[in-house]
């Protein structure tokens, strides 16, 4: 294992040894590349660069109190992601290349994956990108799958703790039945100038309303939203949302812990109904909101006081961390081994 300061970390890029990469040439996916070279060479007339064609999917290796080093739900990243390419006219990744990447680069970056309670884990990054030279808007005939590690302490800074986020209507980070179902870049890029504006202002992330009527809670930036209602789950139904593998996996934990699941509709006004919420991803899990101001009406929706997360959210928190590093039980088959 590397000498690093696993618990200063932050959640940023961290240089590794070596990359995975494969090639879509004339109608079919070349074989798996391990390359230690840090950039690509691209066409100036690559889709990706005028077009958008490009997806990516975020997951993690976590290093168990056994030693033996696990992912997540990986088939389901391989499925969102394939899910993605074709959603952007793109070859699709077939789901068990994916794999057969995602096991090879953490194996060839072992020594990376952070040891067992540093606070810290391996994101692993696969990406797709349009090589193939177009002028005319049409997809490419080349693509590129390439995937990246780094080590990575907590997306936010404060950790499992509650931070402000802000509701600004003047901002849409997707449109209905655009692509915000599809892990792709422009969905991001639509919400850097509003996060950055919100994080001048002093609050972690923008609460995103529907784009069409400004009613219901969609997203929370990069994030999916979920509230606690007496014995209740609540999240979001949407047709711009980014469907969560963090989320889809509370969901499951919150059933097998006895609560009520319900997808659905969340008017604002039910944020003041709610005794818990929180953003979920699986940068940071669960980040657990203290309050959420409207700043277009102002009204504050508070959930915390005291700077601790609800006992809700903390347990649905402690529970997939738990089966994450192998600490209890998976009953759902969600983990494997990298060996």
């Amino acid at each position: 294992m590397k000498q690093i300061d696993w618990s200063n970390l932050g959640f940023g890029y961290f240089p590794t040894d070596y990359n995975v990469r494969c090639y879509y040439r004339d109608g079919k996916w070349g074989e798996l590349e391990v390359s230690s070279e840090t950039t690509i060479n691209i066409h100036m007339a690559a889709t990706c660069l005028h077009y958008g064609q490009e997806a990516f999917e975020g997951m993690k290796a976590f290093r168990g109190k056994d030693g033996k080093v696990r992912l997540f739900r990986a088939e389901e990243n391989a499925k969102r992601m394939r899910r993605s390419c074709e959603g952007i006219m793109m070859a699709p990744m077939p789901e068990e290349l994916f794999l057969q990447a995602i096991d090879l680069v953490v194996k060839k970056n072992i020594d990376y994956v952070p040891p067992y309670e540093s606070g810290a884990s391996l994101y692993i990054r696969p990406i797709i990108i349009g090589l193939g030279e177009q002028v005319g808007v049409k997809p490419a005939n080349e693509y590129l799958f390439l995937v990246f590690v780094s080590p990575v302490g907590p997306y936010f800074k404060e950790g499992f703790k509650p931070t402000a986020m802000a509701i600004m209507r003047g901002y849409d980070r997707a449109a209905p039945l655009g692509t915000g179902t599809f892990k792709v870049g422009g969905n991001y890029a639509a919400s850097l100038k509003s996060g950055m504006i919100a994080h001048e202002k002093g609050y972690s992330a923008v609460i995103y309303l529907d784009a069409k009527e400004k009613k219901y809670i969609d997203e929370c930036g990069p994030a999916n939203f979920f509230g606690i209602k007496g014995n209740s789950y609540i999240t979001p139904e949407s047709t711009s949302i980014l469907p969560s593998i963090t989320n889809m996996s509370l969901t499951q934990i919150a059933k097998d812990l006895g609560m009520t699941v319900e997808r659905r509709h969340v008017p604002e006004e039910e944020l003041a109904e709610f005794e818990e919420a929180g953003a979920c991803g699986t940068a940071a899990v669960i980040s657990p909101i203290s309050h959420i101001d409207d700043l277009d009406t102002g009204k504050v929706y508070t959930y915390s006081t005291n700077g601790e997360a609800g006992p809700k959210s903390t347990k649905l928190y402690n529970t997939l961390r738990a089966i994450q590093y192998g600490d209890i039980e998976d009953k759902h088959g969600w983990v494997t081994f990298v060996e």
